[in-house]
Parts: C-alpha cells; structure tokens; sequence
C-alpha cells in the first residue's frame, strides 16, 4: 500500500484506485491524464507488458466514459532496447485508443531522446489524421500529443515545425538537467522562451495546446494569449500540486490532472518531493503529524 505521504501524489497502485481518482476529478470539472508508472526498460517483456496495461487502460476508460486520456514514456515502451520497439508499441496503443476515443499523450523524458520521440509522433500523428494539410484545412489532433521542452535549446525549431502535425503539443518549462550548450539552464530564459513558445502556438496552431505548468504567471499569460488568438488551448497540471488552483481554472477552461498510478510509486514520489519546497513541505508536515 502507499503510505499517505506519497499517496497526495499517485493515485493508487491499480488502474481502478487511479480511475476512481479521475472520477472523483470529473466531478470537480477537472480531467485525468492516467500515466502507469515504468521507465527505462531493457527487456522487451516489460516494455511489452506496460503496453498491454495501456490498451486495457484505454478498454476501461471508454467503458467508464470517464473524462480522461492516457499517457506514455518512450523508454517504457522500449526505445531503450530499439527504436523500433518504441515505434511498434506505441503505434498498437495509439490504434486501439483510437478506436474507442482515447487521447494518447506521448511524455518527453531526457534530450537524448527527443529525435526520436518527436519522429515517432510525428509519424504516428499524420497516419491518424490524414497525413499533410493546406494552411486553409482545420487541424485534427490525430488522436495524440508530445511533449516539448522550453528548456531546450532547440525547441523554437520543433515548435515550428509540428505547427502542421495533426497532433497535440504540451509545453513544459522541463524537469530535467540537460547540459548548457544544449539547454537554458537560468530559470528566468527559460520564463522567457517559454512566454516566446506559448506566443508563437497560440498564434500559428489551430489549436491542440496544453499548458504544462503550475506557475500562476505562465498560465495567466496563456489566458491572456487565448483572448487575443481565439485558440482552444487546456491546463494541464501534476496530481498533487496546487490542486486548489485546479478546481478554479476548471470553473472557466480545460483543466486536465497528470494521474500517475502503479508500484513504482516510491521514485517518482521522491522526484515530487524534490523539485519543489512546497512539496517538501507538505512531505514535512506529514511525518511530524503521523
């Protein structure tokens, strides 16, 4: 069981315990991103056993017409092992929740893997929907969405270049330390080039944009970007992080909660606790009062 100081941050260690989290969110108007816990996999039997969990997950949630997606990690589905397993299981999920109306959102994990996570997006975004467009047709969303990094250096560039995917975007300011000749690593660039890349999505995308961010000044400005473009855009946030602040945002937009749930719980709780001293803190709070 996970004890309740981690638990304000997974939502349990079955697909049940997560989907009654979404649940409880969709009467609160939020939606669930449900991502089972697994990364970095060496062996084709996990990757492969973590895919199946997936497509039973999409099984569950258009049968519980909940209001939730899913969401994956390149190296849980064996872009460790070959590229090419990655690509092969990614595309067996995005197919099956196609077919029964579920979003797939595909997570960006350290820089080295980018290419590859972006060609196999791209890849699998354009055979869902429809391949090319003109600048005069409506983008589909295919079905599925990446995650990029404003951290990242070379992110203007991918920016610009899946604005005719049909697909999805999440940007993220980026959890992870990439050296500096490839990343920002001043916290106030990175602001900067995120304000720059939310600017440049609302105004060249037809839509297909989530806010990944739990800061108050990104999110406002995303507002602000939405009122001047007309763009259809969504909030996304962590399980456990300002959650308050969700339920606000959702009485005025889309606000969808990244839902993590399995048994490697223990890792993931200890990234949580570690990245932000509000986090910390609650951790803190729950020792001294168990």
């Amino acid at each position: 069981m996970i004890p309740p100081i981690a638990n304000r941050f997974v939502a349990g260690e079955s697909p049940a315990e997560a989907l009654d989290h979404v649940r409880r969110l969709n009467d609160r108007g939020v939606g669930g991103i449900v991502n089972l816990l697994g990364e970095h996999y060496d062996e084709r039997g996990a990757a492969a056993a973590d895919a199946a969990e997936y497509r039973r997950l999409v099984d569950d949630i258009a049968g519980s017409r909940l209001g939730a997606c899913i969401s994956v990690k390149p190296s849980q589905l064996g872009l460790e092992i070959d590229e090419s397993v990655f690509r092969r299981e990614l595309a067996e999920i995005v197919a099956a929740a196609t077919e029964r109306g579920v979003f797939v959102w595909i997570d960006m994990e350290d820089h080295t893997t980018t290419d590859a996570t972006l060609d196999a997006f791209e890849a699998v975004a354009r055979e869902r929907g429809g391949g090319e467009r003109s600048s005069s047709e409506p983008q589909s969303d295919g079905g599925v969405g990446v995650c990029l990094q404003a951290n990242l250096r070379r992110t203007r560039a991918d920016v610009r270049r899946l604005a005719d995917v049909p697909g999805k975007i999440r940007l993220v300011k980026g959890a992870y330390d990439p050296p500096s000749d490839v990343a920002y690593t001043d916290s106030t660039r990175v602001d900067q080039e995120y304000r720059t890349l939310l600017e440049y999505a609302f105004e060249h995308y037809d839509g297909g944009i989530a806010v990944g961010s739990h800061d108050p000044a990104m999110i406002e400005h995303a507002t602000a970007l939405h009122d001047r473009y007309g763009t259809d855009f969504e909030i996304q946030m962590l399980m456990g992080v300002r959650e308050a602040a969700q339920y606000e945002l959702a009485e005025e937009y889309d606000v969808y909660q990244y839902v993590p749930y399995g048994d490697r719980w223990l890792s993931y709780f200890y990234r949580r606790v570690a990245e932000r001293r509000e986090n910390l803190r609650f951790a803190l709070r729950a020792v001294l009062s168990s």
